[in-house]
């Protein structure tokens, strides 16, 4: 199944000793920033974000208005949207997709037990064909206002996904819930095999972080221009090297070794969290009736 276009343009990027740093944005028409399309983009990627691969493949004339029905009431089913993260969880995923062409493994979002419950453990799992095998890339998500607490807490979050047993435990999750028609399936389970050391893992992982914050640059600005890209990259460069930096503590402290695994930072500046929000619900919620 062919991916959306692309939509999200690249206001700035920096190549780092681990990984890269990114910062997205959805643009302007008629000098307004582009809430209202972005969420459209979304949608576009419902589908592959919360359909098994073989339902993917399956998907045609026949059954798509009901598969994308389903799509959206097992992503969204919540009146209490505002403190949602499943539109973190899209963005990232499509950030992912845009950027990096990762494939998806599992669709974490479809294994939800019952309506409104947030799944737990990374919010991404996706895997990259490399020259040196499977690589796996497990990721998390703040979709915030502010960048700082996004940052703290993100930071918290994954020193924790990074204890041994709670690997260990996430990797059962994920062998457990690959759907078996999925290409990559078998290079997968053999990657998070239980037999397999932690260390060998994290030779071949990748941890993408997305993180939304609402950016004086993007609420001021008409368009996407020289100007924009220097106020963007003024807001956020500090604020990347601050990402790396506590992680790089805070996981030393913890484990008492450096943090060597790949590190890939994507940020999305909001102009206005709320419209956002609440374009995503109402459209969200329209595919449902």
């Amino acid at each position: 199944m062919d991916s959306p276009k692309p939509f999200l343009t690249e206001v700035y990027h920096q190549l780092v000793q681990l990984g890269d740093d990114h910062a997205l944005c959805a643009g302007y028409e008629r000098q307004e920033w582009r809430a209202d399309q972005l969420a459209d983009h979304v949608l576009e990627w419902l589908p592959e974000f919360a359909l098994k691969h073989s339902e993917l493949e399956d998907l045609d004339h026949s059954n798509a208005i009901r598969l994308i029905r389903r799509a959206a009431k097992t992503v969204y089913q919540s009146e209490k949207y505002q403190k949602r993260g499943e539109f973190g969880e899209i963005l990232l995923h499509i950030a992912m997709r845009q950027l990096y062409e990762t494939l998806p493994a599992i669709s974490k979002i479809f294994y939800k037990s019952s309506a409104n419950e947030t799944v737990k453990g990374f919010d991404a799992v996706h895997v990259v064909r490399a020259e040196k095998g499977l690589e796996l890339w497990v990721g998390e998500t703040k979709f915030y206002r502010c960048i700082k607490s996004a940052i703290r807490d993100v930071v918290k979050e994954i020193v924790d996904h990074l204890e041994t047993d709670y690997l260990r435990s996430e990797f059962i999750f994920i062998a457990n819930k690959i759907d078996p028609n999925w290409p990559e399936a078998e290079a997968l389970n053999g990657l998070i095999d239980h037999s397999r050391s932690i260390d060998d893992v994290f030779s071949s992982m990748c941890i993408p972080v997305l993180l939304t914050y609402e950016s004086n640059a993007a609420r001021q600005s008409f368009k996407i221009d020289d100007q924009y890209r220097v106020a963007i990259e003024n807001e956020l460069k500090a604020e990347f090297a601050l990402l790396r930096t506590t992680l790089a503590d805070k996981y030393r402290e913890r484990y008492s070794e450096d943090f060597n695994i790949t590190l890939h930072v994507i940020v999305i500046p909001l102009a206005d969290k709320t419209q956002l929000i609440e374009y995503m619900d109402r459209k969200l919620k329209g595919l449902q009736a």
